[in-house]
């Protein structure tokens, strides 16, 4: 019987502290953001088509992820606070919709793509590829656009 009730106790404790526990405040660009190489033209055409959809397909969820929160962000772990953002239900609730709403955009391009894509003329995807590429590059060179 006192095994029960210790267990019990231990259970509604364990139970009482998750509720009350803090979550880690979201970051403002969540998920893979960056790309580990970029490439020049002549590697592109080397590669086999299938291979290109993939670098494609990788940088535009680079650029669905980042793109439309650099005035706040241009890595992962920036968070709303770290920004003097107020922490605030309200502030809360919208970046996770947005949060949502870029999964469910970024899904739906994929879906799209994977159906569409590999009609693609190979010379367009790999100028594209390239063109991707240089707006992710120039990320890192955002900061020096952002001086005050």
């Amino acid at each position: 019987m006192k095994t029960k009730l210790t267990l019990l106790s231990v259970a509604f404790l364990l139970i009482t502290t998750l509720g009350f526990a803090q979550k880690e405040p979201q970051s403002i660009i969540s998920g893979k953001v960056s790309i580990a190489k970029y490439h020049d033209r002549a590697q592109l055409e080397a590669l086999p088509k299938g291979s290109l959809l993939t670098l494609y397909n990788e940088r535009i969820e680079v650029i669905v992820k980042i793109l439309p929160n650099i005035a706040f962000a241009t890595k992962p772990g920036i968070t709303m606070t770290s920004l003097g953002i107020p922490d605030t239900k309200d502030n809360r609730k919208a970046l996770e919709e947005n949060i949502k709403a870029v999964n469910t955009y970024f899904e739906s391009t994929m879906s799209f793509q994977e159906k569409v894509l590999p009609y693609s003329d190979k010379n367009n995807l790999i100028s594209a590829i390239l063109f991707y590429e240089e707006t992710l590059k120039s990320l890192h060179t955002y900061s020096e656009f952002n001086k005050y």
